[in-house]
Order: structure tokens, then sequence, then C-alpha cells
């Protein structure tokens, strides 16, 4: 688990969204946004094993979409997940911000890291495409809150609107 004891374990998301502005200006690669983004993500909140982009790509199977790993901070990660498969899939299909306090209850969840015991999973969406999805996991079960859930949603379209994608 990365833990730096400099975080706040109640992040002021005021300030994430103007760093995750300040960190990304001036380049509008999705690569190398997604990357920063990543790692700012990953040290500067409380209690994280995991976070980085699935994104959407087209089915291996040849029909419909899949979530294909991209930049994350981490432990090796899942490559591929399929739309509507576990909580990232679910985030693709539905659309929408997927909390789970105990992942363990989520029906099929895909267990990348024994490690992980609760996520959020947000839609990546710019001009009406989903473009992937951000996916946070933690050690901790119920880590992610409703404050949460609505500072990570304002950073991500920080990372949208800052981002060719």
């Amino acid at each position: 688990m990365h833990i730096n004891p400099e975080r706040s374990t109640r992040p002021d998301y005021d300030l994430l969204v103007r760093q995750v502005t300040s960190v990304l200006e001036g380049e509008r690669d999705l690569t190398a946004n997604a990357s920063q983004f990543s790692a700012l993500v990953y040290d500067t909140l409380a209690d994280l094993n995991w976070a980085g982009f699935y994104l959407t790509v087209p089915s291996k199977k040849g029909e419909g979409q899949d979530l294909l790993v991209g930049p994350f901070q981490g432990k090796p990660a899942c490559a591929r997940i399929p739309f509507g498969r576990g909580v990232c899939g679910t985030t693709a299909v539905e659309r929408k911000t997927v909390v789970v306090p105990d992942v363990h209850a989520f029906p099929g969840h895909i267990a990348c890291d024994s490690a992980s015991n609760s996520e959020i999973v947000l839609p990546v969406i710019k001009d009406g495409k989903l473009v992937g999805v951000f996916d946070i996991d933690s050690p901790v079960l119920d880590r992610f809150s409703e404050e949460d859930k609505a500072g990570l949603e304002r950073m991500v379209a920080a990372f949208v609107e800052a981002t060719d994608c």
C-alpha cells in the first residue's frame, strides 16, 4: 500500500483541481496527461494501492468495445476488461461514477490485486464519447466518500478539459 504521511485524509479538492490544471497546462497529449494525472492522484490521496486509466478500444472479438489498461500507478493490473464486466466495465456501460465500499461484495468484481477492498471508477467522457475510465483502488474498506466522488469528478473534468482525447 502506498502511504505518503504528508497526504491528508480529507483532500482539498479545490486545490487538487487547480493542481491538475497547472500540471497539464501546455500539454494536450492523452498519454502524457493521463500519466501525469495518475501520478498526481496516487501521490496526493491517502490509502490507495492503484490509480489509473483504462481506455476504450475495439474488442478483440470484433464486436463492441473493451477497456485496455493505460497509464497508471501501482502494481501490474489486468490488461483488458470487457464492457459490462467488473466495476470498470460497469462504469463504461453506465457512463456514471461507481463507488464500491467492499469490492468482495460486488458481483463480478475483477481482482487484479487481492489487497484491494474498495474502489471508485469514474467515466472519462469527451464530446459525448467514452474515452475510458479512471479507476482507483484502496486496501481500506469504504475508503471513498461522496466528497471524494464529487471532488474526483471535478478532477476528471479538468483532465478532460486539458486533454485531446
